[in-house]
């Protein structure tokens, strides 16, 4: 798959996959190699592949979450932003306590 509506970016000139993009190819290159059915140098090529698209998701959601912000309402009344606290399975989304 090519990513002919990828965007390049300025330093490198190298294509600038989007998230979505990244997952969509890395959801088919694994349906490819779930089959079993590709050949050995082939399925090397897919995994390496998998591999970078996954850290291409990874990257860009490690970005996203750096950008995103908790609105909370202050004491005073207003509302001020802080730093998001990622919550993974052990405990709920939101601004960090303390």
């Amino acid at each position: 798959m090519t990513g002919t509506d990828s965007s390049t970016s300025a330093a490198g000139g190298q294509a600038v996959v989007s998230f979505e993009k990244a997952l969509e190819q890395l959801q088919f290159a694994v349906r490819r190699l779930e089959t079993g059915e590709l050949p050995l140098e082939e399925a090397l090529k897919g995994f390496e592949e998998g591999v970078r698209l996954a850290r291409i998701c990874q990257d860009q959601l490690s970005a996203a979450e750096q950008r995103v912000e908790v609105l909370v309402q202050a004491t005073e009344g207003k509302l001020e932003s802080q730093p998001f606290q990622g919550g993974g399975s052990d405990g709920p989304v939101g601004p960090r306590q303390g």
